[in-house]
């Protein structure tokens, strides 16, 4: 597997684009209006917020998505499109004026939108782009559909790797928006992933369902869980590739690379968390069973008063010891093991569940660092985990205290 460049757009078949429609109804410098397309019609599978409050783009996207297939994407930011009592319409619009240009059928396009909850909304500015959105598709279109879907992100994530299945070269590639309002269990932010490979729509879903509950929902910023969360995953086929049909050695070598295309777009997202200085990375090793492992791990990223220790750069153990014995999991504190990692070293700062003697010094010195690892020794299994989220600052409540206005 090598990472190579071009994002949504590495796989064949595919062009991407982005453009300003001024969703928000005010003149802007920003892309907003993103639109990603396939050559030919794709194997599709996705994911959805586990939010009871839904944004109308995913009610229209299961609905097209029902016969496992699509071949567009239509995704604005700036406008959530959820709790508007013509969302439904607004989604099913852009469907059918995207599908129009490229002369297919609306139930062949995904749609996703992003932004403020309960705005107002109208056709306007995508009738008024999305000729300019469409004649504007290229192969190297990902950066421009990337920023178009951002928000409150501070940089666009995007990936793509290409790998051998059998003799045949594949490609998958990826973009994803995610900043704030992230949390484990929600599905997955935005994120549009494509590829290549000829695969099956069952063994598609599988693979996604899978790699998704080690990757997208082990992640947390700030324990809310949005409302308009969704990962699509797109397969053409035009790579020429023996069909994966059942789950062989080609389907774990797919699986791999989504895996590090979803693990990667994970952890960008928690670094780039709203108003975050720091990457935290938080393992769990040894434990009962692989729901405890998951459980610590996700109860300790999630933990304010620790986000906040790591902001401070303060070694304060007893906030993580805190969020494990509140974790609704089969541990035995009294064998839990703690330390802290980053580029500067590692200290132990607990064993048996009791605090250890170690540098404040040094601790501070590693806490430093933009990236830190928390690695959580239970001693009891042969079970573990990783989650990954971000410090808590004071620049999180500026953000979120005037989103809106």
């Amino acid at each position: 597997m090598q990472e190579i460049e071009g994002g949504v757009t590495a796989p064949l078949g595919f062009k991407a684009n982005g453009v300003i429609a001024n969703i928000k109804g005010h003149n802007t410098t920003k892309k907003d209006l993103a639109a990603i397309v396939s050559q030919v019609p794709c194997t599709c599978a996705a994911t959805y917020t586990q939010n009871k409050v839904k944004g109308a783009p995913l009610t229209v996207t299961k609905k097209h998505l029902k016969n496992g297939q699509a071949q567009a994407i239509i995704c604005n930011s700036g406008n959530a499109n959820t709790c508007n009592a013509n969302g439904i319409e607004i989604a099913e619009g852009a469907c059918d004026l995207l599908a129009k240009e490229l002369h297919m059928d609306p139930s062949d396009v995904v749609v996703a939108s992003t932004g403020v909850i309960g705005q107002p909304m109208t056709l306007d500015p995508f009738e008024k782009h999305i000729h300019e959105l469409v004649s504007g598709l290229k192969e190297d279109g990902s950066d421009d559909a990337a920023n178009a879907i951002m928000t409150t992100d501070t940089h666009k994530k995007e990936y793509a790797v290409a790998f051998k299945i059998g003799d045949t070269t594949c490609h998958i590639g990826a973009i994803a928006k995610g900043s704030g309002m992230i949390h484990p269990n929600m599905a997955t932010m935005l994120a549009f992933v494509t590829s290549d490979v000829d695969i099956s729509r069952e063994m598609l879903e599988m693979m996604v369902h899978d790699v998704v509950n080690d990757t997208f929902n082990m992640v947390s910023v700030d324990g809310d869980t949005s409302t308009n969360d969704m990962l699509v995953v797109m397969c053409n086929g035009l790579a020429d590739n023996k069909k994966i049909v059942i789950k062989d050695k080609h389907y774990q070598i797919m699986k791999e690379a989504l895996y590090y295309i979803c693990e990667s777009l994970s952890k960008g997202i928690a670094k780039d968390g709203e108003g975050a200085t720091k990457l935290l990375t938080c393992n769990t090793h040894n434990a009962r069973t692989l729901h405890d492992a998951k459980t610590v791990a996700k109860s300790v990223i999630t933990s304010s008063l620790f986000k906040a220790a790591m902001f401070g750069k303060d070694a304060n153990w007893g906030r993580i010891l805190c969020a494990i014995g509140y974790a609704p999991a089969d541990i035995d504190i009294t064998k839990v093991e703690v330390s802290l990692s980053s580029a500067q070293g590692s200290i132990i700062v607990c064993k048996n569940g009791a605090g250890v003697p170690f540098s404040e010094g040094k601790a501070l010195d590693i806490l430093s660092e933009d990236e830190i690892v928390i690695d959580i020794d239970l001693h009891d299994g042969d079970y573990m985990a990783t989650a990954w989220g971000c410090d808590l600052t004071y620049d999180y409540v500026k953000i979120n205290g005037d989103y809106r206005t």
